[in-house]
């Protein structure tokens, strides 16, 4: 008798263990939205102000989009020291997380990158 008592147990057990042996169904991605998706190389994402006030324009130029292309060359431009506006070697480089910013002496040109691939640059206009 002993076993029979022992079987709605080992039942219940044999049926619950199949609950939850499946894995949950993966969450769908969220939607991209226009910031988060890279721009195509040489894109235009807009002006922003750099030394002195001088606008830029600037381009995405490999895996990244304008949202990030402006908001580290702003922060470049306001990390920038006169100093280092002034070198004869010139700006740069400067670092603003992942990127290394800098141009070169009397070069119209700002470019930063990173170590995998990522390029913008500002222009002054």
């Amino acid at each position: 008798m002993k076993s029979l008592a022992v079987l709605p147990a080992a039942l219940a057990v044999v049926l619950l263990g199949g609950c939850g042996a499946d894995p949950a169904p993966a969450a769908a991605p969220p939607p991209s939205s226009p910031a988060s998706t890279p721009a195509p190389a040489g894109t235009p994402c807009g002006e922003i102000a750099g030394l002195q006030g001088a606008k830029n324009k600037v381009v995405a130029r490999g895996k990244t989009d304008c949202g990030e292309a402006t908001q580290v060359l702003t922060d470049y431009f306001a990390k920038l020291t006169p100093a280092e506006a002034a070198s004869p070697q010139g700006p740069g480089p400067v670092v603003i997380g992942a990127w290394t910013c800098g141009s070169g002496p009397n070069d119209p040109v700002t470019s930063c990158s990173t170590e995998d691939d990522r390029q913008i640059d500002a222009t002054r206009s």
